[in-house]
C-alpha cells in the first residue's frame, strides 16, 4: 500500500479532489491531505466538499509519501505562496515520485520550477505560464511525462485517477525526452501501459 499526499487550500475544485482520493483508497492506498496546517477546514470552490488538513506541511516530508496529488481550482494559487508548500512539491520532483497536477495546479508546478523541459497539459488559462516557464504545453487529457502527471478539467479525472494508478503499481513513465519525441509530437493520447 503507498502513501498518498493530496495538497489541499480553500476553494479547491471539488471533483478534482474527491475523484481521485476515492480512486487512491479505492485501490488500497493510504490518502493524506496535507495543508499549510493541521485541523484547517478546507471548502471546495463548489460547495460540495468541506475538508480537514490532517497534516500541516511543515509536519511531513517529501519521503512519508510515494506520491503527490495537487487539485486544481484556486487551492494551487493560494499554495504557491507558501514556501513550505512549494518547497514539499519540489521535493517530489527531485525524489522522482509521481506528482500529479490537474486543471491550474499546473500554477505550483511552475512555482516549484520543476516544468522546464517537460511536456504538460492544464486548464488553458495558465498555459502561457507554463509556457514561459519553458514547458511543452499540448491539448491532451492527461500527460504523463516521466513523474509528472498532468490533466486539463474534471472531464479527464478518470483518465487522471487511471495514470496515477498505472505509476504507483507500474513506476514512473518514460520521459518525453524533447518536444520532437513521436509521443510529444502527438496529440492523440498516449499508449496506455
Amino acid at each position: 500500500m503507498a502513501r498518498i499526499a493530496f495538497i489541499v487550500a480553500n476553494d479547491f475544485e471539488d471533483s478534482e479532489f474527491r475523484v481521485p482520493y476515492d480512486a487512491v483508497r479505492k485501490a488500497g492506498h493510504e490518502a493524506v491531505i496535507i495543508g499549510v496546517e493541521a485541523g484547517k477546514e478546507l471548502k471546495g470552490k463548489k460547495g460540495k466538499e468541506t475538508l480537514k488538513a490532517e497534516k500541516a506541511v511543515k509536519e511531513v516530508s517529501a519521503k512519508d509519501f510515494d506520491a503527490l496529488v495537487i487539485p486544481g481550482g484556486y487551492s494551487p494559487d493560494h499554495l504557491r505562496t507558501d514556501i513550505g508548500i512549494v518547497g514539499f512539491v519540489r521535493d517530489f520532483y527531485r525524489a522522482d515520485k509521481p506528482i500529479a497536477a490537474v486543471c491550474h495546479a499546473g500554477s505550483l508546478l511552475v512555482e516549484a520550477d520543476i516544468v522546464d523541459g517537460r511536456t504538460v497539459t492544464s486548464w488553458p488559462s495558465i498555459k502561457t505560464d507554463l509556457l514561459n516557464a519553458g514547458a511543452r504545453w499540448v491539448d491532451r487529457e492527461v500527460v504523463e511525462d516521466g513523474n509528472i502527471i498532468t490533466s486539463r478539467n474534471p472531464g479527464d479525472l478518470p483518465a487522471f485517477s487511471e495514470a496515477l494508478l498505472h505509476q504507483m503499481a507500474k513506476g514512473i513513465a518514460p520521459r518525453l525526452e524533447s518536444p520532437l519525441a513521436p509521443e510529444a509530437a502527438s496529440d492523440q493520447p498516449p499508449t496506455v501501459h
